[in-house]
């Protein structure tokens, strides 16, 4: 059974000998937070798509301000969680820190993925297993690696530029605490041992002495009933509620503001999380403003707060559960009564109505076409770095990344590394400039 007393570590991944000293009065897993968000990874997120297309004349959410969203709803997260846990007399070094931990681990939970949100992995996933990638296939690398590739994942490839030493850059990537980085592994097991069927995995075979060195020190154990996984860190599952409450919620906000939802319709969805008399109060306070997006706003920020408070709650009463590994699914899916019914509701809305609008649709179908046919040229140019075109376009790619690795495996990582970095409006401009479609102007 894991505990909180190893579980809550301030030790920071690549500085296991050296402990700088404080210069303020943050503690470690505050400075993790500040370290992330004045990042350029992170910056960089402010423009990839995170469900609907860029903005235009109507801001809706970006990778950046959800990220920021989450780390707000699982700091609150984490703040409950502590102190129902001291309540139950649970005493541990940094118990009170479990907020900052969750927020920090929240903020960096979608920094990995690449540009133009979830086709991006798709299309990087079916360029090796079904389209020029192929070529590549056992025994060009090993089977662990080519699963690697041919079921990228976005959270895997977050833990890797986390840990990751790039070239020209320090020792342990991010420097991050171990509780942080254990907190951001959702799925803590190789790609090997994924479900072929849904294809997520935490980490690259790159990272997994990384992983399994974090795992040791953090006491976090595998899977009884799977030994070749591990059971996940106990904040895996607010970081993972932070989400799941900020992207369900939000995306119906945006879906309002784009006119995919009609006013009533939101409303109605919004209202279905609470008891008639707490419907009732509600529209009462909503009667005191003329806004309708105000309004809107007002009924997302009630939902937020009960689905904060319902999933710390839940968490609580399955803390044994979570401690010996066995809980099983995500705190949103324990949901029960009126909000149980009511997030059901909007996942299914969210589906026919949002995920499958033409604005959706027609961003991931650029964002495909765009990332295959970076894929084939910086795949080509790493294979085949003497020919003149490989020349030109390898001088493109920055030196941080290792496409000059002795191993195959090592030069596709580093395209990918490369590839899932870039925005969407930096992939566009290279595809245009690639395939001759936009010439800089002398």
């Amino acid at each position: 059974m894991m505990n909180w007393n190893q579980l809550l570590s301030t030790k920071r991944f690549g500085m296991e000998d050296y402990h700088e000293p404080k210069r303020d009065d943050r503690s470690e897993f505050q400075r993790d937070y500040d370290r992330l968000i004045f990042s350029s990874p992170f910056r960089r997120l402010q423009n990839k798509t995170q469900v609907f297309p860029l903005p235009g004349s109507v801001f809706v959410h970006n990778r950046l301000t959800h990220s920021l969203e989450v780390a707000c709803v699982g700091r609150s997260l984490g703040v409950n969680v502590a102190h129902q846990l001291k309540e139950e007399e649970i005493t541990a070094p940094y118990l009170e820190e479990i907020g900052s931990i969750v927020s920090a681990a929240c903020l960096a939970h979608d920094m990995g993925n690449p540009p133009f949100g979830h086709s991006g992995e798709k299309a990087i996933a079916t360029f090796f297993s079904e389209g020029a990638g192929n070529k590549l296939a056992p025994p060009a690398m090993n089977e662990a690696e080519w699963r690697d590739i041919t079921c990228f994942e976005g959270n895997a490839n977050t833990f890797r530029l986390l840990t990751h030493q790039f070239n020209g850059r320090r020792k342990g990537g991010f420097v991050l605490t171990y509780s942080t980085l254990a907190s951001v592994v959702k799925y803590p097991y190789a790609s090997i041992h994924s479900d072929m069927s849904k294809q997520k995995f935490g980490f690259f075979t790159s990272e997994q002495t990384a992983f399994e060195k974090i795992a040791h020190e953090l006491g976090i154990e595998k899977s009884k009933q799977n030994p070749d996984r591990y059971v996940r860190h106990p904040l895996v599952y607010l970081v993972e509620a932070a989400d799941d409450i900020c992207y369900e919620i939000m995306d119906i906000e945006d879906a309002h503001k784009l006119k995919i939802l009609s006013t009533e319709e939101t409303k109605q969805l919004l209202l279905g999380f609470f008891s008639e008399e707490k419907q009732q109060r509600r529209l009462r306070t909503m009667e005191m403003v003329t806004d309708i997006n105000e309004q809107i706003a007002y009924l997302r920020s009630s939902v937020i707060g009960l689905l904060v408070n319902e999933c710390s709650n839940i968490f609580v009463e399955h803390e044994q559960e979570i401690m010996t590994g066995t809980f099983d699914g995500a705190l949103i899916k324990k949901l029960s009564g009126e909000s149980g019914e009511a997030y059901k509701k909007c996942s299914d809305i969210s589906f026919k109505k949002i995920y499958r609008s033409q604005e959706v649709l027609d961003v991931e179908l650029s964002g495909y076409k765009i990332i295959l046919t970076l894929l084939e040229h910086l795949v080509n140019a790493v294979l085949n770095p003497d020919k003149a075109y490989s020349k030109q376009l390898l001088m493109r790619i920055p030196e941080q990344y290792e496409t000059n690795s002795s191993t195959t495996y090592g030069k596709i990582m580093s395209v990918l590394d490369y590839i899932s970095g870039m925005t969407d409006v930096y992939a566009l401009d290279l595809y245009r400039k690639i395939t001759g479609m936009n010439i800089p102007m002398l």
